[in-house]
């Protein structure tokens, strides 16, 4: 089955992806920090019975401890865990749909992380999945949640809703033109944040951001994702013309097609340079001046994180031997 993330979505050309996550926690037992892990596994047979037995199909069972370091920081590199629950092993585990859209996280920081991805601007339908598969959940379990604070999470700053909307952009524009700190202080005001890829504390790398929601107290999910999707159209729409503005100059032009040449060609790719050269390349098929769809980049953007390339590949074996695999696989992509 054709993973998400290898299509064009709505805005496409701007949105790479949208993520709907859900914390929930079950009444009967205490977080995941105070829970041994006879506990956790009490808390996953719960959750894996629950949706199993809901013919929620599609879904596959992954007991962390089961899984490579390798295997683990890949999945963490396709958005599908955090990187902190790529580190967990007894007691953890992972819910997995078969095109990876929905991954659910077990005993991380709360007892259950649902999440949904899809690709493009499409926080409505991802919203919709989530609330499907919470509803099933909830028919069966408690969750602890409280009338007047909502449902109760580890962390306070997940209290009410307990719900994180983000997207996911490809702002290489408005990163040229020194943009980012300015819209970063004008979405805090309205509740939001922008941050790297790969969430809090997280560098942009590749001139990808991603923009969540902030308030989950006091505000309904329904308000949450329209407030978000009206910020990230404005976003997007800045992006284009401060892109349409830039490849009017041929020494930007310049810049997309020599990127283009390098992965052709190149015998060697760091990740760092590859996202760097990635980047401009894709600014440049979004714009319609070269001949490579955007959904092919994003899928290689994805296939060509470090962990991901090891993991598919036995040849990978050193740093080196997988920058050649890297060359190897964007010069067959691109070809």
């Amino acid at each position: 089955m054709s993973k998400w993330y290898f299509e064009k979505g709505d805005q496409g050309d701007i949105v790479m992806s949208t993520r709907i996550r859900l914390a929930r926690n079950l009444n009967e037992f205490p977080f995941p920090a105070k829970l041994d892990t006879v506990g956790k596994n009490k808390v996953n047979s719960l959750v894996k019975s629950t949706l199993f037995e809901n013919d929620c199909s599609g879904l596959s069972y992954i007991e962390m401890k089961d899984l490579s370091r390798i295997q683990a920081v890949s999945l963490a590199e396709r958005h599908l865990i955090s990187p902190e629950f790529a580190a967990k092993k007894d007691g953890s585990a992972l819910i997995l749909s078969e095109d990876e859209g929905v991954s659910i996280m077990l005993c991380e920081e709360d007892h259950i992380r649902l999440q949904v991805m899809k690709s493009g601007l499409a926080l409505e339908e991802a919203y919709d999945i989530a609330n499907k598969l919470d509803n099933v959940i909830d028919a069966k379990l408690d969750y602890a949640f409280d009338e007047r604070i909502g449902y109760l999470t580890q962390c306070p700053t997940n209290l009410g809703t307990a719900m994180r909307a983000s997207v996911m952009l490809h702002l290489p524009a408005l990163t040229r033109c020194g943009q980012i700190t300015r819209l970063s202080n004008t979405v805090s005001k309205l509740g939001l944040t922008i941050r790297g890829a790969n969430g809090e504390g997280s560098q942009p790398r590749g001139d990808m951001y991603q923009i969540s929601n902030q308030i989950t107290l006091g505000i309904t999910e329904e308000t949450a994702i329209a407030n978000l999707k009206s910020i990230v159209l404005q976003l997007v729409a800045q992006e284009r013309a401060a892109a349409a503005e830039m490849i009017k100059n041929p020494a930007e032009e310049d810049k997309i097609f020599r990127a283009l040449g390098v992965l052709k060609n190149a015998r060697l790719l760091s990740t760092d340079e590859f996202m760097e050269l990635i980047s401009v390349v894709r600014l440049g098929a979004a714009r319609g001046l070269v001949e490579v769809p955007v959904e092919k980049i994003n899928e290689l953007i994805v296939n060509m994180q470090p962990a991901t390339v090891s993991a598919a590949n036995a040849d990978a074996t050193n740093p080196t031997a997988r920058d050649a695999v890297r060359a190897k696989a964007v010069r067959e992509a691109l070809a």
